[in-house]
C-alpha cells in the first residue's frame, strides 16, 4: 500500500471538513424551518405561545420583514428583495464557494461559516416563501437593562447566525496563521 503524503492527508481532512459543514448547514435549515412550522402551525401571530422560567423566556409567534431588529421592514417591497434576498443570497454563495475553495481555513472557521450559511439560507427561505415575514419566536427578558424590557425576538437562524459570527471573531484572536513564521509545521 502506497504510504500517504502530506498533501493527501490535508485533502481527505479538508474533505471531511467541508462534508461536516454541508452536513452542519444542512441541519440548521431543516432545524429552523421545521421549528417555524410549527411556530406557525401552532401559535397565532403576535401571540405568546409559552412562558417560562418565571417570564423570563417566551415562545411567541412574530414576523419580520426587515433584518436584525426589524431594521428595514419600512423599505419597499423592491428593495427588500435586492437587499434582504438577493445581497444574502450572493453572499451564501460565496461563502460556500470559499470555504470550499480555500486551503487556509481551520476546522472551526469552516464550522464558523457553516453556521452562517445555514442562518443565513434559513431566513432567506423565510424571505422568499413567507411574503408576510421571517419567522421569529425566541424573547427574552432584559429586566430593563439598556431601558429595554425584552430583546429583540428572534429565530434558530439568527442565533446560528450569531453563533457563527461570534466562532470567526474568536478563531482571529486564538487560532495561529499556519503561514506564521516559527510556526511549528510539525517537522
Amino acid at each position: 500500500m502506497k504510504p500517504t503524503s502530506k498533501s493527501g492527508r490535508e485533502d481527505s481532512g479538508r474533505g471531511r471538513a467541508l462534508l461536516f459543514s454541508a452536513i452542519l448547514s444542512a441541519s440548521i435549515i431543516f432545524l429552523d424551518q421545521l421549528v417555524k412550522a410549527e411556530i406557525v402551525a401552532s401559535i397565532p401571530e403576535n401571540k405568546i405561545g409559552l412562558r417560562l422560567m418565571n417570564d423570563f423566556l417566551w415562545i411567541v409567534h412574530t414576523r419580520n420583514l426587515g433584518i436584525a431588529f426589524s431594521i428595514g421592514d419600512e423599505v419597499s417591497r423592491l428593495i427588500r428583495s435586492i437587499l434582504f434576498i438577493l445581497v444574502p443570497a450572493v453572499f451564501i454563495v460565496g461563502a460556500i464557494l470559499y470555504s470550499a475553495k480555500s486551503r487556509s481555513l481551520s476546522f472551526v472557521q469552516r464550522i464558523a461559516i457553516a453556521c452562517i450559511v445555514g442562518g443565513g439560507a434559513g431566513n432567506l427561505i423565510d424571505r422568499i416563501f413567507r411574503p408576510e415575514g421571517v419567522v421569529d419566536f425566541i424573547s427574552f427578558s432584559l429586566f430593563g437593562f439598556l431601558g429595554l424590557e425584552r430583546f429583540p425576538t428572534f429565530n434558530v437562524a439568527d442565533l446560528s447566525i450569531s453563533i457563527g459570527a461570534g466562532l470567526l471573531l474568536l478563531s482571529g484572536f486564538l487560532i495561529k496563521d499556519k503561514e506564521e513564521p516559527g510556526h511549528d509545521q510539525g517537522n
